[in-house]
């Protein structure tokens, strides 16, 4: 089972309800949305796993905060509109690209910038729970993160809007030398300690 699979198992019609509401758009805009904004979420954290140390950073963050529990509730978690642990998580994982994040999700999705904005930071939370959830059930280490987020974020991107993979590609790669890999360290940060 992959971080999508327990994804897949808890975003049903319920989430997709309370994301339409919190957002103020219809349901199949709002499935939609969800669809091109797990793989940019899944694609980050991927990203940032790659670089030496990264994954044993979200090994870590994983453990001590993230432990799959928001994953009971997730209608509930998602109808208290509540976004501040998302915002932090963004920053951890897009770093100073949060912005060109919202802006290629409003581009794959048409919603605009603000409410693509507020669905990344819905959505980074419940992506960590099952990352977590995942982790403390298969007994992963740094180097099993690792290759989960790899294999999520194939699969979701597969299971995506086309176009997407380019949107996050140019997002992650800063100086747009074609190379993801040198520019993600700027991106860890404090690795999602934004609880």
């Amino acid at each position: 089972m992959s971080i999508m699979d327990v994804l897949s198992s808890q975003l049903g019609p319920g989430t997709v309800q309370a994301v339409s509401r919190q957002l103020g758009i219809d349901e199949a805009t709002a499935q939609q949305a969800i669809a091109a904004a797990v793989p940019m979420l899944t694609g980050g954290l991927a990203r940032n796993a790659a670089r030496p140390g990264g994954a044993e950073a979200i090994h870590q963050a994983v453990i001590r905060d993230h432990d799959g529990s928001l994953l009971d509730d997730v209608a509930g978690f998602l109808g208290q509109g509540q976004t501040g642990m998302g915002a932090a998580i963004l920053g951890h994982v897009f770093g100073g690209n949060q912005n060109r994040a919202a802006a290629g999700l409003s581009q794959a999705t048409g919603l605009d910038m603000s409410k693509a904005s507020q669905l990344l930071m819905m959505l980074a939370p419940l992506v960590l729970a099952a990352l977590g959830r995942h982790t403390r059930q298969n007994g992963l280490d740094a180097g099993g993160i690792s290759d989960i987020l790899s294999s999520s974020h194939a699969q979701a991107q597969a299971q995506a809007p086309a176009g997407l993979g380019g949107i996050l590609g140019s997002l992650l790669d800063q100086d747009h030398d074609g190379s993801v890999i040198d520019d993600v360290g700027g991106l860890l940060g404090g690795l999602l300690k934004g609880r």
